[in-house]
């Protein structure tokens, strides 16, 4: 096997919730170009449906769009029962739904709280439990969480103290669950991105850029697809004896 064949994820199948638009929708593109059959589950299920169908127009790889709300385990259950079945197999979950508010603590309603504690700290111990019940039974598999450098830091110039918080329990439910599954043959990892461009982050607007973008050593921006790199690079055999990891990807944003 060579070293590029080590990225191959030929007759895989993954699993990436919040997969139809931003860095999801990235991140299954890319695991359907290193090979996998891929599943792209999220609340919006016309969307996924038309995501997944995008996916395998361009690549040819089997695909599937579900609704799936990741706070709900009978929905988790659900999926993962469907996924298993129609595909065969799950080897790759990429736990990649969440949600921010941006406000500051003492304007923060506890409906808010609750919404983003919920969808980002919930949202990835369910589908993570769920699947792993099934992986430790089939030979095992990779696990790889969407954390962020707002595990890190305090973000600026825009307040985010809940969803900064949740994305710190991300990391280091990430760390828990690899040392307890590491003997089942399933690996866990996380990704910190720092800023990228999506629908969703205004990395070009003046208040935002001089503190996103011109304070980190490369002065730029990162797009979904770089993201998706290490994405793939976690979910295949490439990574074989990284478990418990958090890779920052983030332009050297973190090291001041």
């Amino acid at each position: 096997m060579t070293v590029l064949d080590k990225f191959s994820l030929e007759g895989k199948v993954a699993l990436v919730t919040g997969g139809y638009r931003g860095l999801g929708r990235a991140f299954a593109q890319a695991l359907a170009e290193a090979g996998a059959d891929v599943v792209v589950a999220a609340r919006d299920e016309a969307r996924s449906v038309e995501a997944a169908a995008e996916i395998a127009a361009s690549t040819g790889r089997k695909t599937l769009g579900l609704r799936l709300d990741v706070t709900s385990r009978p929905e988790v259950e659900a999926a993962v029962a469907r996924v298993t079945g129609e595909l065969g197999r799950l080897d790759v979950l990429v736990n990649n739904a969440g949600t921010c508010v941006h406000r500051p603590a003492l304007e923060v309603t506890d409906e808010e709280y609750d919404d983003v504690i919920t969808t980002n700290l919930k949202g990835v111990w369910l589908p993570s439990v769920v699947a792993a019940a099934w992986m430790a039974e089939h030979g095992g598999g990779n696990i790889v969480n969407i954390g962020s450098i707002s595990a890190q830091i305090v973000n600026r110039p825009q307040l985010q103290p809940v969803y900064n918080a949740s994305k710190a329990a991300v990391h280091q439910l990430t760390k828990s669950l690899a040392a307890e599954w590491a003997p089942l043959g399933i690996r866990v990892n996380a990704i910190a991105p720092g800023y990228v461009k999506t629908e969703m982050a205004p990395v070009d607007r003046p208040e935002f850029r001089r503190m996103w973008i011109e304070d980190a050593p490369m002065q730029r921006y990162s797009t979904p697809e770089e993201v998706a790199a290490t994405v793939v690079y976690l979910a295949s055999e490439a990574s074989s004896f990284s478990t418990g990891a958090v890779v920052v990807t983030d332009g050297g944003y973190t090291l001041f």
